[in-house]
């Protein structure tokens, strides 16, 4: 499981469990479709996708953010205010 989103009590063993840039922030996670090749080193620590420089730079020169929108309640709160896993993914 790859994800940009937080779970628990889903994991045994090896796992790749939260990836930043996340997707929202136009990250390569962003722009992975069905079917792109993942490779992960565990022991080199390190996760690649398996496409070239410029198939990235083309799906990321593509890709733009849409929010969900007709969110409400808590969600749409979160939606507004929440940061990014590498600024600490606090609600301020």
């Amino acid at each position: 499981m790859i994800t940009d989103a937080r779970y628990s009590g889903a994991t045994r063993g090896p796992c790749i469990g939260y990836v930043t840039p996340e997707a929202a922030d136009g990250g390569p996670l962003a722009i992975i479709e069905n079917g792109d090749i993942i490779s992960i080193d565990i022991h080199n620590r390190s996760i690649n996708i398996e496409l070239s420089d410029e198939e990235i730079n083309k799906r990321l020169s593509k890709w733009t953010y849409e929010p969900k929108k007709n969110v409400k309640g808590f969600l749409k709160t979160y939606q507004r205010i929440v940061s990014s896993a590498n600024e600490g993914a606090t609600i301020f």
